[in-house]
């Protein structure tokens, strides 16, 4: 089992395309790990992103594949049941009550795997993440002293 650990201090933009390919290669190898038949649903979402957010960071974040412009567009992952998209969807009432069927209890999406996935409808959730985000231009990329916590004290990159 692919075991990635989430550490938002750790993950500099180092100014170089090591930490993004990083994160690419990780979240590959998590969506080869998932069961055979969420595979098709996570990469058909992976590039629903990719494409509305091209610039937007491919990170695991909570255990999860997830894209960060500048802050988590979406996590997304593969249960035994059902794919999972998270964080909820915010003050667009028309497109949540589109949602409200896949609703959980606390906001989360979930689309059973043994249903036809609605893929309207998600391309839907997805631009209204990147809109919220505002990632779909720019860099999206924030510096590591704006990444870090500010409850936790400055840590200095380990090559610096």
């Amino acid at each position: 089992m692919l075991t990635l650990r989430h550490d938002s201090c750790t993950n500099f933009d180092t100014g170089n395309d090591s930490v993004d390919e990083a994160g690419r290669k990780a979240v590959t190898d998590m969506i080869a790990a998932a069961a055979p038949r969420a595979r098709t649903a996570l990469r058909r979402i992976r590039a629903l992103v990719r494409k509305a957010a091209p610039d937007a960071e491919e990170v695991i974040s909570y255990g999860m594949p997830s894209f960060r412009g500048r802050r988590i567009i979406l996590h997304y992952a593969a249960f035994s049941e059902h794919i999972g998209i998270f964080p909820p969807l915010r003050n667009e009432p028309a497109l949540q009550k589109a949602l409200a069927p896949y609703a959980g209890p606390k906001g989360n999406l979930r689309f059973p795997l043994d249903e036809p996935m609605p893929w309207p409808l998600i391309e839907r959730l997805v631009k209204a993440r990147v809109k919220q985000d505002g990632a779909a231009g720019g860099t999206g990329k924030k510096t590591a002293t704006a990444r870090r916590n500010p409850l936790l004290p400055a840590l200095k990159h380990p090559s610096r």
